[in-house]
């Protein structure tokens, strides 16, 4: 059974399913989608950018990246579309980050866990010193 949530695209209320937008949204979004797929099946179009088809076609940016990461637009068909990377706005084909900024988030992750390890080391050492027992020779 749905839950009641509020529209994403125009906030009104719906009984949410599958889509996290209501019905009216939904049609209007299908459209948007035919607008962009029609536009990018003729020939001369297929080889067209991210920014020529938002030109062309009057659907918002954010609208086409959607249909481009729901798979519903394949970079095999139509080989120049891309998107910007959420990081640093380089142009990618899919995820949502480039491989540099995937690389750099992952050596700041291992770089931190270095860290974190050492850190235990040195409170274990601390714990292990602090557990000895010195006895004192009094002759």
């Amino acid at each position: 059974m749905g839950e009641l949530a509020n529209c994403s695209r125009c906030e009104a209320v719906f009984v949410k399913t599958i889509r996290d937008i209501c019905q009216n949204c939904y049609k209007e979004e299908e459209k948007e989608f035919n607008t962009v797929y029609h536009f990018l099946i003729k020939r001369e179009n297929r080889e067209s950018n991210l920014m020529e088809i938002v030109k062309e076609t009057g659907v918002k940016e954010n609208i086409i990246i959607k249909f481009i990461k729901e798979k519903r637009l394949r970079q095999s068909k139509f080989p120049k579309l891309t998107y910007p990377c959420e990081r640093c706005e380089a142009e990618i084909i899919k995820g949502r980050l480039c491989t540099n900024c995937s690389q750099e988030i992952l050596d700041g992750v291992e770089q931190h866990e270095k860290m974190e390890r050492q850190a235990s080391e040195r409170k274990a050492k601390e714990r292990k010193i602090s557990q000895v027992y010195y006895t004192f020779d009094k002759d």
